[in-house]
């Protein structure tokens, strides 16, 4: 059978689907699938991978994302039988809603990750025309799923609570496992406190400042790095200058903005940080506080995320938002001696190396292809009905 994946772009490796989405693709065809990837949009100056397939873009915003080529060609794979499975990757954009109209045409069977798209942050986020948009066109694609995927429980959840009833196959993304540092944490500059991800408000970095505030004098070897570009010109082009004016307004010391990381850059920043931070108001998985742990640091995150099990596996910190509780969690951090936060960045590369392998994730979703398509009967645990 061969396995079509949609995602709009996987042009920015710091958004998670411009990672997770390729990386699933790699490891399904790892075990064993034939598997396509469609998009619009991709990382300049990079190879794209042999699988993936660009389709250009039609008239219209680049938000909007349609493709009439992109259509043209779902509907002939399906139509003319290549393709089993149509699985769209993100919610709000044509390009997404094309493989529902597909698989109409014939006997493919449609599966939708949302990618943190219905969270209830994400439903009150974006245009006025969202409501109009969701009604006429986002809920009818979806009802047409024989099946979504979620990351975590929470995503299952909220597609729950907004009506759908299709079973759902709760796989979380995978992740990489860097190389282990050579050397002992670096702290030629001080001892690092790094967040690492889109400044987007979303991702609560004005709270991190605000609780940094709050700690800072008490450690003075301490230093905070926020390591991001701005998530895009969409209503939030300036938001990293208005972090920056934040930090000084507030009279944050020790404070450093690096721009966005890439490749072996951001290993490099999560290996040279002894302790990581993401203060998100909501997330669907949190792809970075995944890369920290696989690099052997500890994670400070919120239960906007779906880490709470950080708490349960002793590699790190499950807190409320917000500054309060935020500067707390890291009182407790940053007070920690060296070689207990290491022996915590210790026990959650070896959770991410036992529970998120890619290879693992790829044969999960393998199997949920197969009994959505009759080949295998029997249900996989991680498929929920109820």
């Amino acid at each position: 059978m061969t396995i079509v994946h949609i995602v709009p772009s996987v042009a920015r490796e710091s958004s998670g689907p411009s990672y997770a989405v390729p990386r699933l693709c790699e490891s399904m065809i790892a075990a064993g699938a034939d598997v396509q990837l469609a998009t619009l949009a991709v990382a300049p100056n990079s190879p794209p991978p042999a699988f993936l397939r660009r389709f250009q873009p039609g008239l219209g915003s680049e938000r909007l994302g349609r493709s009439p080529a992109l259509r043209r060609w779902l509907e002939e794979q399906v139509r003319g039988g290549e393709a089993a499975i149509l699985h769209a990757h993100g919610l709000w954009q044509m390009s997404v809603v094309y493989p529902s109209w597909a698989v109409r045409r014939g006997d493919a069977k449609l599966i939708v990750s949302p990618r943190g798209t219905l969270s209830p942050t994400a439903l009150r986020q974006g245009s006025s025309l969202k409501p109009l948009y969701w009604t006429a066109i986002q809920r009818p694609a979806l009802g047409r799923a024989a099946c979504f995927h979620a990351t975590a429980e929470h995503e299952y959840e909220d597609l729950r609570r907004l009506g759908f009833r299709q079973p759902v196959a709760i796989i979380p993304n995978g992740v990489d496992l860097p190389s282990p540092a050579a050397t002992p944490k670096s702290r030629e500059s001080g001892r690092t406190l790094l967040f690492l991800g889109r400044l987007h408000p979303v991702k609560g970095v004005d709270t991190l400042i605000d609780a940094w505030c709050l700690v800072q004098d008490r450690f003075p070897a301490w230093r905070l790095v926020i390591a991001g570009g701005d998530a895009g010109a969409a209503g939030n082009g300036g938001y990293g200058e208005t972090l920056r004016r934040a930090a000084a307004a507030r009279g944050a010391d020790r404070v450093r903005f690096t721009g966005e990381l890439r490749g072996d850059a951001k290993w490099n920043a999560y290996r040279a940080a002894e302790l990581y931070v993401l203060p998100s108001r909501s997330e669907s998985f949190g792809m970075t506080v995944a890369e920290a742990l696989a690099a052997g640091t500890p994670v400070v995150t919120t239960r906007a995320t779906p880490w709470r099990a950080l708490v349960d596996q002793r590699a790190g910190w499950c807190i409320d938002a917000g500054a309060e509780a935020l500067a707390a969690a890291l009182a407790d951090a940053l007070a920690r001696d060296p070689a207990a936060l290491r022996e915590m960045g210790r026990r959650g590369r070896c959770w991410m190396a036992a529970e998120y392998a890619w290879l693992a994730i790829g044969r999960r979703m393998m199997r949920t292809c197969d009994w959505l398509l009759g080949a295998n009967p029997e249900k996989p645990q991680w498929v929920r009905t109820d």
